[in-house]
């Protein structure tokens, strides 16, 4: 647990337009309701659903997400994973590639510890150091990362992906687990084209192809066009984002975070300055120009952040404007990035504080 002693805790109870800011809080509701629609949505079309926990960070959390339904979690780094493993998870697949002495003992370590832990490989460097480590141990499940599109991580080709695959089932210490990839949203017929070929190059080797893993929020429901895919992993839904909603995901009353921020100053009549900046609302502008959408104040633009402030544009504000002391609701452009900057995070039903949990993997991102 972090040290709090000089922060403001909520309690169960507290109203939380009385909390000092700034603060995310997260709406109960809305939080089960993201949770139980992406599950009946995997449910219905016959797909494991993995959710992304790099969104929350939460332990409690991705048990009310194995409680609905999910199988398994996503991390992204082994000391998140590692967190999770200590809370009592068994099935984690990690979507980064792991290099290094130090991470891969640490890795061992972890498939010592959990029965079904997976990670992910796109070249033969990581593959070849995942087996110089595993060789002699206990077998590490490696499934092969494939770029269908993201231009993220991830092989070019399916040819590459049946060589690399190729690769792991033959290095002692290691396991072919699948393939996974990561597509950029509206996409499906492509990632079932690249999927559909490799697995053909798979089969005709006699090598058996038993996760293949989509992802992605945007791609969420989608998911169930790209008919090989055994699994969709999925993290920011939890909360929702403006992204989310500019991408059709969701709509604002479905986004579950805000964070609440008081107006600290009104320098003129046309700007007004709060209590957040980078280091509670985050830089990433995922596209926009300005930084979050102030609920109530549609036409309010945060301008600019520095650390401690957001600049706040109301020159094209046709009504009432925010006041100095005034607390407002933002909906931030990306939820993920908020969970990290922040020790706690505060839950309401209808206001009142329902509980408080410590953002247990905050900062573990590597």
């Amino acid at each position: 647990m972090h040290d709090n002693r000089f922060a403001v805790i909520a309690k169960a109870g507290d109203r939380i337009a009385d909390l000092s800011t700034p603060r995310p809080v997260i709406d109960e509701d809305r939080l089960a309701a993201n949770i139980d629609r992406v599950q009946s949505y995997m449910d219905q079309h016959g797909l494991n659903f993995r959710p992304h926990i790099k969104t929350h960070k939460i332990p409690a959390l991705a048990v009310a997400q194995v409680a609905a339904g999910a199988k398994g979690i996503n991390c992204q780094k082994v000391t998140e994973a590692e967190v999770f493993a200590e809370a009592g998870f068994e099935d984690i697949l990690i979507t980064f590639n792991i290099l290094g002495p130090q991470k891969l003992e640490r890795l061992a370590k972890l498939n010592e510890r959990i029965s079904a832990l997976k990670v992910v490989a796109d070249s033969e460097v990581t593959v070849d150091g995942l087996a110089a480590h595993f060789s002699g141990h206990k077998p590490l499940n490696v499934l092969v990362e494939c770029d269908t599109g993201g231009s993220r991580c991830g092989v070019q080709t399916p040819g590459e992906a049946a060589s690399l695959a190729r690769r792991i089932a033959a290095a002692d210490g290691l396991t072919f687990g699948g393939i996974v990839t990561y597509p950029k949203p509206q996409s499906a017929a492509a990632v079932e084209a690249f999927i559909a070929e490799t697995l053909k190059q798979l089969t005709s080797e006699g090598i058996s192809c038993a996760i293949i893993s989509n992802g992605g929020t945007p791609s969420l429901f989608e998911a169930h066009l790209v008919t090989s895919a055994t699994e969709h992993r999925a993290g920011t839904y939890i909360y929702n984002d403006r992204q989310m909603v500019r991408m059709g995901h969701c709509t604002e009353d479905e986004c579950a975070m805000h964070v609440l921020a008081t107006v600290v100053s009104r320098p003129n009549a046309d700007r007004a300055v709060i209590d957040a900046g980078s280091k509670a609302l985050t830089s990433d502008l995922q596209g926009f120009s300005d930084y979050g959408l102030v609920v109530g104040y549609p036409e309010a633009k945060i301008s600019s952040l520095s650390e401690e402030h957001g600049v706040i544009d109301l020159s094209n504000c046709t009504g009432p404007r925010p006041q100095i002391g005034e607390k407002l609701f933002i909906i931030p452009n990306h939820t993920c990035v908020v969970s990290n900057l922040f020790d706690t995070m505060v839950f309401h039903r209808g206001g009142i504080v329902t509980r408080v949990e410590d953002v247990a993997a905050r900062g573990l991102v590597w």
